[in-house]
């Protein structure tokens, strides 16, 4: 198994936020990824308020900043490599939900990075039955990685 994760930070981050280090977001990803695919590359950016609020207003025509963006790679037809896509994560808004959800912030962090990863392999949540295999999935891998459930229960 070859997955590997593209870890970049953003140079506007505020000061004082908890940030995972590249190991810790690196094992996240490949947590979630190593019973799906044999082999990856992905990208995990993360990013202020601000870029955030572009990139969701730019892809999803919503004016506020949110907690994770996943953008699978659309590559053509006959291109034989492993790139599954980019994960962009805004590290202010992990850190708010965390406080306003009563949860420790790495958890929230390994959350939003198994959450992106799901989607660059195709899981979505647009409606209750596949929000139901995104969210078991979810928890799975969270309770391996020693998190508790994210939606809690």
């Amino acid at each position: 198994m070859s997955i590997v994760v593209d870890i970049q930070w953003a140079d506007d981050l505020s000061d004082g936020l908890y940030l995972p280090g590249e190991e810790q977001i690196s094992q996240w990803a490949k947590a979630s990824l190593q019973h799906q695919v044999d082999q990856a590359e992905l990208s995990i950016r993360v990013v202020s308020d601000n870029e955030m609020q572009n990139l969701n207003q730019q892809f999803r025509g919503k004016a506020n900043p949110t907690n994770v963006l996943s953008f699978p790679a659309d590559l053509p037809e006959g291109l034989d490599v492993d790139l599954l896509g980019d994960i962009v994560i805004a590290a202010s808004v992990v850190a708010r939900e965390a406080e306003e959800q009563c949860k420790p912030v790495e958890s929230h962090w390994a959350h939003m990075v198994v959450h992106g990863c799901l989607h660059l392999l195709g899981f979505d949540h647009n409606n209750d039955a596949d929000a139901n295999e995104m969210e078991h999935l979810e928890t799975e891998i969270m309770q391996q990685l020693n998190f508790e459930n994210p939606y809690g229960g």
